[in-house]
């Protein structure tokens, strides 16, 4: 600060040239250092993440510094100052913010590539705190950013002394942001949901894509996205196939007539599963489940290590089950009897 006092007895353009070769050697200085740092292959990404804002940071103090030396009007040199202050406090909060969120995608990515239930667990409550922690950075940087306003300050006593109205209007308002971000917090805790579970919301079969610090977007399979206020998982009952496993297990309905061979359609339901990967080798039965006027039900159970491919088996079991009875039994495929009572010539009718 002395140095740039110094300047003001300079003409104008000696004291600009000075003032940039200046903020040069800063820049410069400040360069070597991070090459320096990043010599260190644990300082090196943050120091990726924190170089260019940090060189911007340095370039507007040493210019907020200069500003004695210009001997500008007092008008302009306020708008100057105001607007390098609230420039460095931006570009600081987002050089912490790229810290804060290199720091989490570190803590992620071990649990990126799994797909196991703690894994989820662990990836949905980092992603939760991540956004929780960036969504402060935010918060901080614009209430400093404001705090250097003198209205703002005034503004926030004048709050202060009020505090009690001021609450409990706010409170009001805010009820449903407090809502969410008190389920947010709930979620992350006992993971009701995580991201990647299975779920049917709304009568819809989805996957948890998302999970928002207010929302949460439930990808459907036919590429449409639900998207659900975080209250909605702690108040509304919902299914989660995957909660404690990916594993499940589908059934198969068929109507038949009743002179198919059960037996017979085991086995052969034994010999599409042996063939199919996609069939998980834990459950494999058919029973029969109802038995009706014209036709019995009977009930296929498979099972698979998850939702997609117990899908696609379903599919498979139905399709090939279906082919095996009409092509080896057709005479049992559903089919609705009628019987013709003829009353012949000379028969004699009941009284």
């Amino acid at each position: 600060m002395d140095y740039f006092e110094n300047l003001s007895g300079n003409p104008w353009p000696v004291r600009m040239a000075l003032i940039a070769v200046a903020l040069a050697i800063a820049v410069f200085v400040y360069d070597a250092a991070m090459v320096l740092c990043r010599r260190s292959l644990h300082l090196r990404p943050v120091i990726d993440e924190i170089r260019r804002p940090g060189r911007i940071i340095v370039a507007g103090i040493g210019l907020q510094a200069s500003l004695v030396s210009m001997e500008l009007p007092p008008a302009v040199g306020d708008v100057l100052r105001f607007g390098l202050t609230i420039g460095i406090i931006g570009v600081a909060g987002f050089a912490v913010a790229r810290i804060v969120g290199l720091a989490f995608d570190r803590a992620i990515m071990p649990y990126a590539a799994r797909d196991d239930a703690a894994s989820r667990a662990r990836r949905t409550q980092l992603d939760f705190f991540r956004r929780a922690s960036l969504t402060g950075v935010a918060g901080l940087t614009i209430a400093f950013c404001l705090t250097t306003m003198p209205a703002v300050r005034a503004m926030g006593i004048s709050l202060f002394a009020s505090a009690g109205v001021a609450g409990i209007v706010i409170g009001l308002a805010a009820q449903p942001t407090i809502s969410n971000l008190i389920a947010g917090i709930q979620i992350a805790m006992t993971q009701p949901i995580r991201i990647g579970d299975v779920v049917v919301v709304e009568g819809e079969w989805g996957r948890i894509e998302e999970i928002s610090s207010t929302y949460v977007v439930v990808a459907i399979w036919d590429q449409r996205r639900l998207i659900l206020p975080l209250s909605y998982f702690l108040q509304k009952p919902f299914q989660n196939w995957t909660r404690q496993s990916t594993q499940i297990l589908q059934p198969v309905f068929l109507h038949v007539d009743y002179s198919l061979p059960v037996s017979a359609l085991r086995e052969q339901l034994n010999r599409v599963l042996e063939r199919t990967p996609l069939w998980d080798q834990r459950v494999a039965n058919l029973q029969v489940t109802d038995l009706g006027e014209h036709a019995m039900q009977l009930r296929a159970l498979v099972s698979a290590a998850d939702s997609g491919k117990a899908w696609d088996l379903r599919c498979l079991v139905r399709e090939e089950l279906v082919t095996w009875i009409r092509e080896h039994h057709p005479q049992a495929l559903p089919r609705a009897r009628m019987e013709a009572v003829l009353n012949l010539p000379g028969e004699r009718r009941a009284a």
